[in-house]
């Protein structure tokens, strides 16, 4: 006696497959662990690469030891103002950014500072001259209070002697690199690039607190 040997149809088994294959992930996960994060989530920074990671908060507690010697450290989440910053046309010029706009930071595994300032392109890095940077220190000492690779100055000229300046998280200058990118017309940016930057240096001032009496500017 004989079976008859059933006979599957090509779209029955495309449709098998589509049922029994895994859902995609909704939503952002930690690049670490791969624990789903939430809108508001943590920031952890390789110091070699530069990269941001996306990090669970476990994950972020075990980069934030800030003495320790590690590949990764997380980004942490203060904002500081420093009042009366003074940033003539020349210091300007001999910091070699061609606009009125950057974020410094320290690169631990260079051993410098670095800067970088917006453009169509994205963010473009302008090796600061030594000495003209401590020449800017020199005149505003507390600016040395930020920690390497985690936070940075950003800066913005207001007019030809005078900038305002904030310590802020290094993933928080990222995100206006990428905005500005967008929005970036010509060799000053327009108008649009303009607006977004002072939506954005708005937000910032109303997150910062003044900088604490001893690492202030003098």
């Amino acid at each position: 006696m004989s079976t008859a040997r059933r006979t599957v149809s090509p779209a029955a088994s495309l449709l098998r497959v589509a049922r029994d294959r895994p859902r995609p992930v909704v939503g952002e996960r930690c690049e670490m662990c791969a624990t789903p994060v939430g809108e508001s989530h943590g920031h952890v920074v390789n110091v070699e690469s530069r990269a941001l990671l996306c990090g669970c908060r476990a994950c972020y507690l075990l980069f934030s030891d800030e003495e320790a010697d590690l590949r990764y450290r997380a980004v942490p989440e203060r904002y500081l103002r420093f009042e009366g910053l003074t940033v003539d046309g020349r210091a300007w010029d001999e910091l070699q950014i061609p606009v009125g706009l950057a974020f410094l930071f320290r690169n631990s595994r260079q051993d410098r500072v670095v800067a970088f300032y917006p453009g169509p392109a994205g963010a473009t890095e302008s090796e600061l001259p030594l000495d003209a940077w401590e020449a800017v220190v020199e005149s505003s000492p507390g600016l040395t209070v930020l920690r390497a690779d985690v936070e940075a100055l950003l800066i913005r000229r207001s007019d030809k002697t005078s900038a305002s300046c904030h310590l802020v998280p290094i993933d928080a200058c990222y995100e206006l690199v990428g905005r500005l990118r967008t929005l970036w017309r010509g060799f000053d940016g327009g108008s649009e690039a303009h607006t977004a930057m002072d939506a954005f240096f708005a937000q910032v001032d109303s997150r910062s607190r003044p900088a604490p009496a001893g690492i202030g500017t003098s």
